[in-house]
């Protein structure tokens, strides 16, 4: 793994699985990235996660603490995959080979591939919706989604290049919406319908937890290429926090504004003195989004055929993902399951990563080769950390699913509480049993980053 250097002076991504990253990233250019990650059309509208339904509305006090709570614990564990990334310098499933073996590293990668296709689909759905917006107009969609699948497309070709666009223009331009939404947003003034309610305050930052996991798992995609640990970590935990924390917060002023109508919320950014022009800023930065899912898709598929080169590997996504936009026309209820099968999914994966590589196998370096053995007994902590997250808080996938967990649930006489956070305990269960795991795993890996 990672066996060949690349050429003097390169200034790109390699095109293959089997070739050293440039290290070309600094602080400023991983915060500008994280900065413009962490702002998001569908952050907006997602805000309706943590207000709750209407009737069960948090207070707007207790919502914005969960933002903040969430966001700090979520980005955390994402800072520390930016830091693994940053020191082994492979692509985000490759260091799942190290931590499971290469055959069954395929198992989290097939996962991360439909994560980050279903995410892809999203934003363009996401921009078209905002594109028409700012257009006044309920036609064209066609034309927007194909817009943005194309730019989408042509970003991943050149991924570090786009990364130092973003930090030396998009980012400025993104700061100014954001402040200029956020003064004339604040002076129209909000209701509170659920002043003084904090009941669902932990379901509330499990939602936002789960936001900031889903990049967890493309984390390292972008963080191989940084000059140091430290820049990682720092530009990704700094750049997103404080971009997501603000981003919900305007979403849940907006929602409010709107009376909780998620299909009006932008409206309120329209609604305001050339708002059409600041909301226009937003939905084009928006495909940086689109773009770091086509992009991680590619790198996810590179640890199932390293050898394939990544330009192909993206234009086919780029194409895959427009077309099913195109298909379909609406958010659903299976967004708001999807969040969850996320956070189940990878809070429990992220324990495993970060205990094993701190205090496990890692600590002596992980074999991340395309020989890597297989690590079977890995796989315990991390499946029970997904059935800890689902008993807690079962999906609403199906209907099959959700009885299951619910009957397992009465079979052990076990009722959720306000403090039972899913989020909490799908990482807690996974770590210690991983921790406890450590004699018996810890053996016998060697590094080959």
């Amino acid at each position: 793994m990672l066996d060949r250097p690349a050429p003097e002076g390169r200034a790109e991504a390699p095109l293959v699985l089997d070739t050293e990253p440039p290290r070309t990233l600094s602080f400023k250019d991983q915060f500008a990235l994280w900065l413009n990650l962490g702002v998001s059309l569908i952050g907006f509208s997602s805000a309706a996660t943590v207000l709750g339904a209407q009737g069960e509305e948090l207070s707007f006090t207790a919502a914005v603490v969960a933002i903040l709570a969430g966001t700090v614990i979520g980005t955390a564990a994402l800072g520390v995959a930016a830091l693994i990334g940053a020191r082994t310098g492979a692509p985000a499933m490759a260091n799942l080979r190290g931590l499971f073996g290469t055959k069954l590293s395929y198992v989290p990668t097939v996962l991360n591939i439909a994560q980050c296709v279903g995410w892809g689909v999203f934003e363009l759905i996401v921009i078209a919706g905002g594109a028409q917006t700012v257009a006044g107009t309920d036609g064209y969609r066609w034309l927007f989604v194909v817009l943005a699948g194309a730019l989408t497309t042509v970003l991943t070709i050149w991924p570090l290049g786009s990364i130092a666009v973003l930090r030396k223009y998009v980012a400025a331009a993104v700061g100014v919406a954001m402040v200029y939404f956020t003064v004339q947003l604040a002076r129209q003034g909000f209701p509170d319908p659920g002043a003084g309610n904090w009941h669902g305050f932990l379901g509330a930052t499990d939602a936002i937890i789960a936001v900031s996991i889903s990049f967890v798992p493309l984390a390292a995609d972008y963080t191989r290429h940084s000059r140091t640990p430290s820049a990682s970590f720092w530009g990704t935990f700094s750049g997103y926090t404080v971009a997501q924390v603000w981003c919900y917060v305007l979403g849940l002023i907006a929602l409010l504004q709107s009376g909780g109508d998620t299909e009006k919320i932008f409206s309120s950014f329209t609604g305001v003195w050339a708002g059409w022009a600041f909301l226009l800023v937003l939905v084009l930065r928006e495909t940086d989004q689109s773009f770091a899912n086509v992009y991680s898709t590619a790198m996810s598929v590179q640890n199932l055929f390293p050898r394939i080169d990544r330009r192909v590997l993206t234009g086919g996504i780029g194409v895959l993902i427009t077309v099913l936009a195109l298909q379909i026309k609406v958010f659903t209820d299976s967004y708001y399951a999807f969040l969850g099968l996320i956070g189940s999914v990878f809070v429990p994966l992220f324990a495993v990563l970060a205990v094993d590589y701190f205090l496990g196998a890692g600590r002596r370096g992980w074999d991340l080769s395309e020989q890597a053995p297989s690590r079977w007994l890995m796989l315990l902590p991390w499946v029970l950390g997904f059935a800890t997250y689902q008993f807690l808080a079962p999906t609403a996938v199906a209907g099959w699913w959700t009885d299951f967990w619910t009957s397992a649930q009465e079979a052990l006489h076990f009722t959720p509480q306000s403090w039972t956070s899913a989020s909490l305990f799908g990482f807690l269960v996974p770590a210690l049993i991983t921790w406890a795991l450590t004699p018996l795993t810890g053996a016998g890996s060697r590094s080959q980053a």
